[in-house]
């Protein structure tokens, strides 16, 4: 029983280790900070350029914990999975080469913790509707997280152009 439980968990921790070279390195380029309460907490906000949709930017926040509150509550190396997401056209758009697969593509990926846990965004293209969904979310070693924030950017009426 105990070996069984053991492999079920090293098999886990291999299966979210294979996408991580996978994950994209953008830059984010920090826009904003909140402090939110006295023991150093604070929101975080970030830009984020698609790099295959130029002219479309996702601002995303998110909260980070200070060290009082580390020191008071432990858990040292890990921030909360929440955030925010609102993506919008900030310029004439021009579509690369995007997946039009039903489960997108990750556009950003960042660390929340010091082991495999990390703030994704996702694109998916809703070719019915002519929208760019951009999905936030955690991904977890244990049970995910059912943490997300989705944003739209419609394409209906906007001159796009696609590369080849």
């Amino acid at each position: 029983m105990l070996k069984t439980t053991a492999l079920k968990t090293a098999r886990r921790a291999l299966l979210c280790l294979l996408p991580l070279p996978l994950a994209l390195p953008l830059h984010a380029e920090q826009v904003g900070e909140v402090g939110v309460d006295w023991v150093g907490n604070d929101i975080v906000i970030e830009a984020v350029a698609d790099p295959e949709v130029e002219g479309v930017t996702c601002h995303i926040a998110y909260f980070e914990r200070g060290l009082i509150d580390r020191l008071s509550k432990g858990n040292w190396f890990e921030d909360p999975s929440n955030a925010s997401i609102a993506c919008r056209q900030t310029g004439p758009i021009t579509i690369g080469d995007i997946d039009r697969d039903e489960d997108g593509e990750d556009v950003f990926s960042t660390s929340r913790s010091i082991i495999l846990k990390s703030l994704r965004v996702k694109r998916i293209y809703d070719e019915g509707n002519q929208t760019l969904i951009y999905l936030a979310h955690a991904a977890e070693l244990a049970d995910g997280s059912a943490k997300l924030a989705v944003s739209t950017v419609p394409l209906y009426g906007t001159e796009v152009t696609w590369k080849d």
